[in-house]
């Protein structure tokens, strides 16, 4: 059974930072693309960053220099550093298989092998 498991949001201030972790099982984890996404209540989902199986890495443009997406093929993890938090960042983050399509912007689309997951919440306080 393919699961992906989230961690590591909590209560912080503006300008505080936070570090998650998607722990992946049940799938080849080297061969696929993994990313971040979040949903505020009453909003859509968005994908937030991406990081393929080349370790390039892509952002929205709203996160790019505060964010850091990374993975450790060893530990079938993937994590999100978080830096320089504002209120806008507050919700829901999980994390899924992604695919960037880059036009005039850039967007990140999940691709779920499953289920979402329970996610891990993230909320930035003012």
């Amino acid at each position: 059974e393919v699961q992906l498991v989230e961690s590591g949001g909590g209560l912080v201030q503006a300008g505080g930072s936070l570090r998650l972790s998607c722990a992946v099982s049940g799938f080849s984890f080297d061969d696929h693309a993994i990313g971040w996404f979040r949903q505020a209540p009453g909003k859509e989902r968005e994908g937030v960053s991406c990081i393929l199986s080349s370790d390039v890495t892509d952002y929205i443009d709203s996160v790019k220099g505060r964010f850091t997406i990374s993975r450790d093929n060893a530990e079938n993890t993937a994590y999100l550093q978080m830096d320089n938090l504002k209120p806008e960042d507050t919700g829901v983050y999980y994390c899924a298989e992604c695919r960037v399509i880059v036009t005039t912007t850039t967007r990140i689309n999940p691709i779920p092998l499953g289920s979402w997951g329970q996610g891990t919440q993230v909320t930035v306080s003012s």
